[in-house]
């Protein structure tokens, strides 16, 4: 990617908004996952099949579309070096179970 893109790659917590702008649907999805990190992203489109395709292709451990709301049963956490591992929901409790397999012949 030619532009600087300083702001859309750093991991800012707190009150920042950037707006950059774009050509295309794989053009944008490129900039957001131009980043060593991948905590949360948020997109918002009138169009619901683009913002979920979107969704999906972006590398961040939640995606938000549209102003929705976070879901307490919806596992958190991030992708690449904002970390390994999901806190809430089914998954999150998964962190806590040791599993075993035992293998064997009766």
């Amino acid at each position: 990617m030619s532009r600087d893109m300083t702001i859309a790659r750093e991991e800012i917590f707190g009150m920042v908004t950037s707006v950059l702008t774009y050509r295309t649907l794989d053009e944008a999805i490129e900039i957001a996952n131009d980043t060593p990190y991948g905590l949360g992203a948020y997109i918002f489109s009138k169009d619901h099949k683009k913002a979920l395709q979107m969704s999906r292709a972006l590398k961040a451990g939640r995606v938000f579309f549209n102003g929705a709301p976070a879901n307490t049963a919806a596992p958190m956490g991030g992708y690449k070096k904002s970390g390994n591992g999901r806190e809430m929901g089914v998954f999150g409790m998964e962190e806590y179970l040791e599993i075993k397999a035992i293998i064997g012949f009766l």
